[in-house]
């Protein structure tokens, strides 16, 4: 497979980039209007809702769903076959724009004014909870992935030990466990004095994580160097650094949106903190190549965490693409370096139509929310699977230690994106050792 399209068809690698999207829209066009034909005489229509941050601080996680949801409906231009019958798809994509509050906005009016049987979300807790509080409100099964998910969980007002208060939404994708596992097997590869540098942000990622896995990493062995929750759009970390420099860090590990760590930094380098540090480990920002370019040499060799990466072994139930065929076809398709991202929001479709075939009745929203609940599928970042998570309504998933090195001579990008470690997932191949920052 080379692009999207193969055998016969168009492929992407032979058109220039205005041809082929030319060609892409044309043939869309007609793609969907021969499905409202087909499927007219019926009107079997399955709406589903699709909600993402495609713009603003977040815009990272949303860069390339234009690309996976074109994907997904050229997989469904022919229907789904649900309950022995075809049925016609609209998703109806909506971008948050990085508002919590537009979030749960365009969520209600998807449940209220365009009538949808199954919501989608996906990216960060500013995007998946309100949209996830919107459906649980409502009655209107969702699935979201890509944010930790004690963030989901509790930071929805879930209890340790109590029943799940959650009929209609579910989460799968990495928790604190997996977090954990990750970033001991990555720390245990190079030598350090095990003292960890942490800045976890005042919100329901850096609450969830300064609650539940700052406290295993110290029983790990890491001594645990915490400043205190900072607000995000913190814009002076002196305090910060002069603490770290103080204690004598070696490792430094934080979930900051984007803005906040390339401010933070750029002054951990002016103020010399970055000299004493042998890992940077960040999760939140860092997981883009843009992120990581807006840094200049200040982010080579930084540690990141993969929830999905193109070296994962498994295929799209929805697509039958691959890893490396959906990291190639995006970087012809668009001319940029591809993304974790990719993976996920195509999981997240994965598992939503795996459901709805499931379904005893995708016209139902209780045999919908079901189906969910008893899911056990393998999508194209791995598996999904409901019946055995830690607790209802969750299914975890795997997080893989990574780091930006820069690229072998001759490629196309500035960076390489390595598989450093796979402790929570030993199907994923390492790809390479772990660098030192300042190695």
């Amino acid at each position: 497979m080379n692009g999207i399209f193969h055998n016969g068809k168009i492929n992407a690698a032979s058109l220039s980039r205005r041809s082929f999207i030319a060609s892409t829209v044309a043939g869309g066009a007609a793609l969907a209007l021969s499905g409202r034909t087909a499927f007219a005489a019926s009107g079997d229509t399955l709406k589903v809702g699709f909600i993402s941050p495609r713009t603003g601080p977040l815009g990272g996680f949303g860069e390339t769903d234009g690309y996976v949801l074109e994907l997904a409906r050229k997989a469904l231009a022919n229907g789904l076959q649900a309950g022995g019958k075809t049925w016609k798809v609209d998703i109806l994509d909506q971008d948050t724009q990085s508002d919590p509050s537009r979030a749960g906005q365009l969520a209600k009016d998807l449940i209220n004014n365009q009538a949808i049987d199954l919501m989608l979300a996906v990216s960060t807790p500013e995007t998946i909870n309100p949209v996830a509080d919107a459906c649980e409100a409502a009655g209107i099964p969702c699935l979201s992935t890509v944010m930790p998910w004690e963030a989901w969980y509790f930071g929805r007002g879930a209890k340790p030990g109590a029943p799940s208060p959650f009929k209609w939404t579910y989460h799968f994708g990495f928790g604190v466990e997996e977090f954990h596992k990750a970033y001991v097997s990555q720390w245990n590869l190079i030598e350090t004095n095990k003292k960890v540098g942490v800045m976890y942000p005042n919100d329901a990622d850096g609450n969830a994580i300064r609650t539940h896995l700052a406290p295993a990493l110290a029983k790990a062995g890491f001594t645990i160097v915490d400043p205190g929750a900072y607000e995000t759009g913190t814009t002076d970390f002196t305090a910060q650094i002069a603490l770290f420099r103080q204690e004598g860090v070696e490792i430094f590990n934080s979930f900051p949106i984007p803005p906040d760590f390339a401010a933070f930094w750029r002054q951990a380098a002016q103020q010399g903190l970055t000299q004493q540090i042998k890992i940077c480990q960040i999760a939140k920002t860092g997981l883009f190549p843009s992120d990581i370019e807006a840094l200049g040499d200040l982010g080579l060799n930084i540690g990141s965490a993969a929830y999905w990466h193109k070296a994962f072994p498994y295929k799209s139930t929805l697509t039958g693409v691959s890893g490396t065929e959906l990291a190639d076809g995006y970087e012809t398709a668009s001319g940029k370096q591809w993304t974790q991202q990719l993976g996920a929001s195509l999981a997240l479709l994965d598992a939503g139509f795996e459901a709805l075939k499931a379904s005893t009745d995708v016209k139902s929203k209780e045999a919908v929310a079901k189906a969910i609940s008893t899911l056990k599928t393998t999508t194209i970042a791995g598996k999904v699977d409901f019946t055995s998570g830690p607790v209802a309504n969750v299914s975890p998933g795997p997080i893989i230690g990574t780091q930006w090195v820069k690229a072998p001579e001759g490629s196309k990008f500035a960076l390489d994106y390595v598989v450093t470690e796979n402790a929570t997932d030993p199907n994923v191949p390492v790809g390479a050792k772990l660098t030192a920052y300042n190695g």
